[in-house]
């Protein structure tokens, strides 16, 4: 379970929000929206232990979180509005880098099997630089698929995703929750989830 209790952030001297709680179980995904500026992305982060919030807390499955805190970072799975690739590496360099940063080891016919499910099979051995924005997008979707991992943060997800990819995701994001996994995501389009499984944050 992750719940927090009044968190506030700030940007200089402006108050993004304050106050906020929200309660997420095994099997939920909670959806965040919100204007431009509002501090979806900051919101993300403190969920994730990146960022300290100005005030309030954030516990999960009971206990409180300290911010930076490693124990539980390895617990998420965190991924941002951008793809964080190297043009220079291939597509599989980049899955197999991106999962070295995570602290996850694969082998290579997992890295492989994963670009399949997501068809970059035919991408794998091409630069990055080459691939269009929503191929890209797919590596990053490969990444989550091998991260075995309870707390999902997406910002933005469906970015740069054409119909196919986002129904892709949908699908990923609902085998996530089926198997007890929480979903925190920062997103303005439908992810086709089972709406009994969602709950929303509306930051103003």
């Amino acid at each position: 379970m992750l719940e927090a209790q009044k968190l506030a952030a700030r940007r200089g001297f402006a108050t993004l929000f304050s106050g906020l709680s929200f309660r997420a179980e095994a099997g939920e995904a909670l959806v965040v929206s919100g204007a431009n500026g509002t501090g979806k992305t900051t919101l993300l982060r403190i969920i994730a232990g990146l960022t300290t919030p100005a005030s309030g807390t954030l516990a999960w499955n009971g206990e409180l979180v300290k911010p930076l805190a490693p124990e539980f970072r390895r617990l998420v799975a965190y991924a941002g509005h951008l793809p964080a690739l190297k043009d220079e590496l291939t597509t599989e360099e980049n899955l197999a880098s991106l999962l070295l940063l995570d602290a996850e080891t694969v082998t290579g016919d997992a890295l492989r099997a994963a670009l399949d499910d997501v068809a970059l099979s035919r991408q794998r051995q091409l630069p990055s630089r080459v691939l269009s924005q929503g191929q890209r997008r797919r590596i990053g979707l490969a990444r989550l698929a091998l991260m075995p991992r309870p707390l999902w943060i997406l910002d933005e997800p469906t970015t740069a995703l054409d119909a196919s990819g986002i129904e892709l995701l949908g699908r990923m994001l609902a085998r996530h929750l089926s198997g007890g996994g929480i979903l925190v995501a920062a997103t303005h389009v439908a992810l086709g989830l089972t709406p009994g499984r969602v709950k929303s944050v509306a930051l103003e």
